[in-house]
């Protein structure tokens, strides 16, 4: 009796040490990113000169205000657009669905939109006016979302999810164009570039915000990793092993409209993201979610402090908006991907 459970506590070990021995690979490159990023562009300061006392006073200054915010923004929406986009393909058993699946991206862009041009010049909400107005519609998008599918279980609540995400990205779109079309040249432009996504704007006050509400949305997910592996089953074998689907859905759907809502308010629409990292780590970890969920947020938070890095260097002393940068990126290798695994088919 001795040797199987050796051999299931080895097996568990293994798992056990590919797990801290992943996570630990991809929080050293993160760090390492982080690093280098503070290095780069036109303030370049690193923590070595901080650590020996080599910095001006203004450039503590002007690091304190922009740069750190900047940092800290980006690990923060990589980490929730990637974990969501995880969360997501586990919860409806789809490796490319992606966090704007429910509409949350265009409803918060509608709002944005309505906001920029027919409130132009606004001082209600001083500075932030563009962000409230980004997590309103995507709050307001996901309790439309939930009002829909309340009422519906197992496959159809699936269904009339992805039903009511296509009808507002539909509805949001249209929206937009009529106020793009509204829109005077200087607004267009605005509207143009927060669609690209961008952390230009990542200043202490948003970027708080983020620190309050992404941090217990991410801890909601990690929560429910175990819960995603059942539902791989399939809905009949993982109700009968006690899991409530429709409180699944209920948890990761309004955690990721919280998280992603406020990551599209004050970062705008930053592309692939959410469907790339967790796809790519997805290939290369296997299906499991107690690893998958954790691998796809640090993933997703070096890619993006990376690509943050990239867009403020390649175009000195212009800045690239990180979205394009990401979606430039992102898109031809998932095509290469799917082009791969079509081949092996």
């Amino acid at each position: 009796m001795s040797l199987p459970r050796a051999g299931v506590g080895g097996v568990s070990r293994r798992r056990l040490t590919r797990r801290f021995g992943v996570l630990g690979g991809l929080l050293l490159a993160l760090l390492l990113g982080l690093a280098w990023a503070a290095a780069s562009g036109s303030l370049g300061v690193s923590p070595v000169e901080f650590v020996a006392g080599e910095v001006t006073a203004m450039d503590w200054q002007v690091w304190w205000q922009l740069r750190l915010p900047r940092l800290l923004l980006g690990v923060l929406v990589g980490a929730m657009l990637a974990g969501s986009g995880a969360a997501m393909q586990g919860l409806f058993r789809n490796p490319l669905a992606d966090p704007t699946l429910l509409g949350l991206a265009s409803g918060a862009g509608l709002c944005v939109a309505v906001w920029v041009v027919l409130f132009p010049g606004s001082d209600v909400f001083g500075l932030y006016g563009q962000f409230v107005a980004g997590f309103l519609g995507a709050l307001g998008v996901c309790l439309l979302v939930f009002g829909l599918a309340r009422r519906r279980s197992g496959s159809g609540a699936v269904l009339t999810l992805l039903l009511a995400g296509l009808a507002i990205n539909t509805l949001a779109g249209a929206g937009g164009g009529l106020l793009a079309f509204l829109a005077s040249d200087e607004q267009l432009r605005q509207l143009s570039l927060w669609g690209m996504g961008s952390l230009a704007h990542s200043l202490w006050g948003a970027t708080l915000v983020a620190l309050v509400l992404v941090p217990p949305a991410l801890i909601v997910l990690l929560r429910r990793a175990r819960d995603l592996d059942l539902l791989q089953l399939g809905e009949a074998t993982a109700h009968a092993a006690g899991l409530d689907g429709r409180r699944l859905r209920r948890r990761v759907v309004m955690a990721t409209s919280l998280g992603v809502g406020t990551c599209v308010a004050v970062s705008g629409i930053i592309g692939f993201l959410g469907l790339l990292v967790p796809h790519c780590l997805r290939l290369w970890l296997g299906p499991g979610h107690r690893l998958l969920l954790p691998a796809s947020m640090l993933g997703g938070a070096l890619l993006l402090v990376v690509a943050d890095s990239l867009a403020r260097v390649l175009a000195m002393p212009a800045e690239m908006p990180v979205g394009l940068l990401t979606s430039l990126l992102g898109g031809p290798y998932f095509l290469y991907l799917l082009l791969r695994g079509r081949q092996g088919c």
